[in-house]
């Protein structure tokens, strides 16, 4: 009897002196960082003021029963690179990738079309006269592909893997998207192509650095590839949940936080919010004179999103565009240079450049029999209440004549109701802030990831490296504070 009171005791000092972390926030940075930290042994625990996990990966039935729409969320280049995603054993959790059979596509007048295949020589073909130029923008970035991406999802400011490679890396990255595409392409066509995957930096395309996520988007296409997740980007929450709970950690839902004060005692509080939120909840004990870096952060343009339930496949003119996961729509690099600026300065565009996936095409759990989804969304000014449905459907109209017999229902989401839905995406910003040359270096602060309050750290994709569902922001939360209290998170291999 003394005996099993001694173990009792023995075991009931080691779980007092446990290190204990509370995660406020689901989405995939704040599951992120719970999975690393309970990894270590941590005592963790997630609060979610929604009903249902995942924050932007979640998959709902909002259009007609059996249809199943990404709400944030939906294509996942940076997910199947992502080197802490890549270390956790999220397939046997029930994550599984759907590889499209192009990459990306993107329609041009005329019924043609130009898009990244697999084959970088088969891309580079589809070029034309700009064929080399394009293989020589982009093949050493291939070919380096882990080191590459990471040292892409890491702090702008640290010490590279490959110095060489992020060296050269960076001399065609920080440049402006509209101009480097103007000094490296001869035709439309390949300026185009370039343009598109420039508009997913929701900045203007005369912007610093703006052609960095169209280099990362285009190795990725040769190297990993641009999957959605089969099931709905909800799989990739639940599978990080699912690895939390393995490792001895505890999901609450429902629980809205409105002050640190309400949290559980804890040795770490790491924060998937935004920096205005991180403001609202740590009210006074962050001083006056620390709250600027939070308070002025800016916002990306925010989205107007529209979900589909179609009869058939949308009918693009354009075969290549037919067998595509995603799409981009605009017709040259001025209009979406055009597009990108109008959004960024408060303007309506009459012809928004488009994002656009077709996640039925590879994934018929999306749909009953027969029929399909589409997702698509466009820029537009922050926070504005404007709809855009009308002229979204005009712009696929354009390349996919007969689009609008197809539409069984749909669902649209203005700005606002993105951030509605989902509290992180101030304005209907996904972006978690405008990724201009200057936030990517401070975002928000220096050093990343800490805050004024002792033991608080921000881990969403306010910080670096930002935007884009791949956990890194959650991981190197994570490591930051890991190291607060005394402990060190593996490192990742980059391969």
């Amino acid at each position: 009897m003394h005996r099993a009171r001694t173990a009792a005791s023995q075991a009931s000092s080691i779980y007092l002196c446990m290190k204990r972390a509370v995660v406020v926030g689901s989405g995939p940075n704040g599951l992120s960082a719970a999975v690393a930290l309970a990894q270590l042994g941590v005592l963790v625990t997630v609060l979610e003021a929604a009903e249902t996990i995942g924050g932007g990966t979640r998959t709902e039935e909002v259009t007609l029963p059996g249809f199943w729409h990404d709400m944030g969320s939906a294509v996942y280049p940076l997910g199947i690179a992502s080197p802490f995603f890549r270390s956790l054993p999220l397939a046997e959790h029930g994550q599984h990738w759907a590889e499209p059979e192009v990459p990306c596509a993107h329609p041009l007048p005329g019924g043609d079309a130009v898009g990244l295949l697999h084959s970088l020589d088969e891309t580079g073909a589809m070029l034309g006269a700009d064929g080399d130029a394009y293989r020589r923008l982009v093949e050493s970035l291939v070919a380096a592909w882990p080191a590459l991406v990471g040292d892409a999802l890491s702090p702008l400011l640290h010490w590279p893997t490959n110095p060489v490679l992020l060296a050269r890396f960076g001399l065609n990255a920080l440049r402006p998207a509209k101009q480097l595409a103007r000094s490296l392409f001869k035709t439309e066509r390949a300026r185009t192509l370039f343009a598109g995957l420039a508009g997913h930096s929701n900045v203007p395309l005369s912007f610093a650095a703006s052609s960095a996520p169209a280099l990362v988007l285009a190795a990725a296409a040769h190297a990993t590839g641009w999957p959605i997740a089969r099931g709905g980007a909800q799989t990739i929450a639940n599978a990080l949940a699912s690895v939390l709970q393995e490792a001895g950690g505890e999901i609450h839902t429902g629980v809205r936080v409105a002050s640190l004060r309400e949290l559980p005692r804890a040795d770490a509080v790491l924060l998937d919010v935004s920096p205005e939120q991180l403001l609202q909840l740590a009210g006074d004990a962050i001083p006056a004179d620390k709250q600027k870096p939070f308070a002025s952060f800016r916002r990306s343009p925010g989205i107007c999103k529209v979900d589909w339930a179609l009869s058939e496949p949308i009918p693009w003119t354009a075969d290549l565009c037919r067998r595509a996961g995603t799409v981009h729509v605009g017709a040259s690099l001025d209009e979406i240079a055009a597009s990108e600026q109008d959004a960024w300065d408060g303007r309506s565009s009459e012809r928004p450049y488009l994002l656009l996936a077709q996640q039925s095409l590879f994934d018929s759990s999306r749909a009953p029999a027969g029929k399909h989804t589409a997702w698509a969304y466009c820029h537009v000014p922050n926070g504005t209440e404007a709809d855009y449905t009308g002229r979204i459907e005009a712009q696929i109209e354009r390349y996919a004549p007969g689009f609008a017999a197809t539409v069984l229902a749909r669902r649209t989401h203005t700005a606002p109701q993105m951030q509605q839905w989902n509290a992180n995406l101030l304005g209907g910003d996904v972006s978690g802030g405008a990724m201009t040359l200057e936030q990517m270096v401070r975002r928000p602060t220096l050093p990343p990831y800490v805050t004024p309050v002792k033991g608080v750290y921000l881990c969403s994709s306010s910080t670096p490296p930002g935007g884009g569902v791949h956990g890194m922001c959650g991981y190197l939360a994570a490591a930051v504070a890991a190291k607060g209290m005394g402990l060190r998170l593996p490192s990742l291999a980059h391969g």
